[in-house]
């Protein structure tokens, strides 16, 4: 149950996940220490740089704290903090933390300039497509064993889960549409 939900707040699109989390009345706080993990039954890495908030969890000696946290907590990472879940390769400045069985491509959409927002078809809501937003956006370059797709635009997946732990390519944050974040909680909770 998901008593209190903690936004990375290193770098990135934090700002939104926390409104989000407001509106939908969940406690949270933005955790800028490790030690705030304690506190909380969810972590949310937010969009951002990759590289400058890998650069940040080693700064701040986060890596072992979030790790430790993701073996029974869960954790999910959009756009920038899926990146970060990922077991993609090492890359300079950046060293993912292989909390989930995926690679990506980083920035796979394309640049800043390439942005876009996305009809998605939703596998858990099949009401009405979610309108996703794509800025320098990584894909999906190879699933691992235990992940399941939740989320596709044209076909490729943008959003996936291993049970626990949950990804998105896009930034569901943005906007007023609250079923993802609402999905996940509901999931945590089960």
């Amino acid at each position: 149950m998901v008593n209190r939900a903690g936004v990375l707040a290193l770098q990135g699109n934090y700002n939104q996940h926390k409104r989000m989390l407001d509106v939908l009345g969940i406690k949270n706080i933005l955790v800028q220490y490790p030690r705030e993990l304690e506190n909380c039954d969810l972590l949310i890495i937010p969009g951002g740089e990759s590289t400058a908030i890998s650069k940040q969890i080693e700064r701040n000696n986060f890596r072992h704290p979030i790790l430790n946290f993701a073996k029974t907590n869960s954790v999910f990472g959009t756009c920038a903090g899926m990146i970060l879940l990922s077991s993609s390769e090492k890359a300079t400045n950046l060293k993912p933390l292989s909390i989930m069985d995926f690679k990506v491509d980083r920035n796979a959409f394309g640049r800043q300039v390439d942005s876009f927002s996305g009809n998605l078809c939703l596998e858990f809501d099949n009401t009405d497509s979610f309108n996703g937003l794509f800025i320098r956006a990584p894909k999906i370059s190879k699933l691992g064993k235990g992940i399941k797709i939740l989320a596709t635009y044209k076909k490729q997946p943008v959003m996936i889960t291993n049970g626990r732990h949950f990804a998105t390519t896009f930034h569901p944050e943005i906007g007023d549409d609250y079923r993802i974040h609402k999905h996940i909680m509901g999931k945590i909770n089960e």
